[in-house]
């Protein structure tokens, strides 16, 4: 036990104003400095520690009275016997306090714990997916994290969670029959696993080991025709049509320029040259990473003779407002997504035989097996993002010429078609 050299409190309060001493011992390592905070005390303990010497506070006189700073002094003397050092278990027991209080706070303001799963995984899609994707792709990617993810594993530390656990979840997915979303929902946890791993919070992926434990995803094509003869048929139904004038002029269009519904549909009359016979389709509109739609090139898209003729047909009747196939309630928006399938319903072409994606396909099949035109050149004009043989990515004038060429031969063909002649023979 510690000598006492401090008689009691009565001692420490007889302390005046202009007391030379500059602290009071009480022993074994404990003291009161004296004035050094506005007029309070100090209570200090010096001791040693691995060959260190060492001062810890143990608070203000009046505030911790002398037998409380006794008890304290005793509990650091223990630390020391008992081979800790007090100075780091207080740092430690203070940043367990600040780290308590911070996830209070979190979970007050409806916020996941730090290191959960949910936590990791807003980081990842805040810093991450929203660069490198589109609005609408990283919304989706949340949206599924926020149904069937977060509700089981969101508060896990991201660092706890087995892959069974994970696999858990997406067999919730499949049992609803999306097998797809299943899928993609754990490629998006992959990517949430790595990107905590890079960050030190785990250090595997557990997504990684579930490659081949979901039910593989039925690929279905997009009904397309590609057959001449059936084909013919189709595009006399169109010039046929009887619907709306500007929804019939999107059917005969869609198969001439074969690019996507979306982009067609929205398709405005600052992007067409006629004169020059060249769409262009800004790069915001195109189906690329976030990146592509902000810096990339445009999309050019050749028109043939068959095409121009379309649009100078329709433009006395849309030429006026921004679309060329403007929706039918209010010249302000395109025409929705399903006119040209609503057309093609009617047509008589039911969802397994055609569809408004199907016109690229169609494209796509023909061109190379009847009209044998090159792959690349082909690929280009779909705007698929393929590169050459250099690693060249397709920019807006590559193959350029071939693709006018092409655009001309295409429409050539498809009239043949349409007249029922026999087709142009492969070279």
């Amino acid at each position: 036990m510690p000598r006492h050299l401090i008689s009691g409190d009565a001692a420490i309060r007889a302390v005046k104003a202009g007391d030379p001493r500059a602290r009071l011992t009480d022993g074994d390592g404990l003291y009161l400095k004296l004035f050094v905070k506005g007029g309070s005390h100090g209570w200090r303990i010096d001791y040693s520690f691995a060959g260190k010497r060492n001062t810890l506070s143990l608070g203000t006189y009046p505030d911790v009275g002398l037998a409380a700073a006794r008890r304290k002094a005793e509990e650091v003397r223990g630390l020391v016997a008992d081979g800790v050092d007090p100075s780091g278990a207080r740092k430690s027991e203070k940043s367990e306090v600040q780290k308590q209080r911070a996830e209070e706070a979190r979970a007050d303001a409806g916020l996941a714990p730090l290191g959960s799963f949910e936590a990791v995984a807003r980081d990842w899609l805040a810093t991450i997916h929203t660069a490198k994707v589109s609005d609408g792709h990283a919304d989706r990617t949340r949206i599924r994290l926020e149904q069937d993810v977060f509700p089981w594993l969101g508060a896990v530390q991201i660092g706890d969670i087995k892959p069974p656990a994970l696999l858990e979840c997406l067999r919730r997915v499949e049992a609803r029959g999306a097998i797809e979303t299943a899928h993609r929902i754990r490629q998006a946890c992959g990517q949430v696993f790595r990107f905590g791993i890079a960050s030190g919070l785990c250090e595997r992926d557990a997504a990684a080991d579930l490659r081949d434990a979901l039910r593989p995803v039925q690929v279905r094509h997009l009904a397309a025709i590609t057959d001449p003869k059936r084909t013919g048929e189709l595009l006399r139904s169109i010039d046929d049509y009887r619907g709306q004038p500007v929804t019939r002029a999107a059917l005969q269009l869609a198969p001439l320029v074969f690019q996507r519904p979306g982009e067609l549909r929205q398709a405005e009359w600052s992007e067409v040259d006629l004169d020059e016979a060249t769409w262009t389709i800004q790069a915001h509109r195109m189906k690329r990473s976030k990146d592509g739609k902000e810096t990339g090139p445009s999309h050019m898209v050749p028109l043939s003779t068959q095409a121009v003729a379309v649009l100078r047909e329709l433009k006395p009747l849309t030429g006026h407002g921004r679309y060329l196939f403007p929706s039918l309630r209010t010249g302000e928006r395109p025409m929705s997504d399903n006119a040209v399938l609503s057309a093609l319903r009617r047509m008589g072409y039911p969802k397994d035989e055609m569809s408004g994606h199907g016109f690229r396909a169609m494209a796509r099949t023909m061109l190379a097996e009847r009209l044998d035109v090159a792959e690349s050149v082909i690929e280009a004009q779909l705007a698929h993002s393929v590169p050459d043989a250099l690693g060249r990515a397709y920019n807006r004038t590559e193959f350029l010429n071939q693709r006018r060429r092409m655009m001309q031969l295409w429409a050539d063909y498809l009239d043949v078609l349409r007249r029922g002649d026999t087709p142009i023979a492969k070279a």
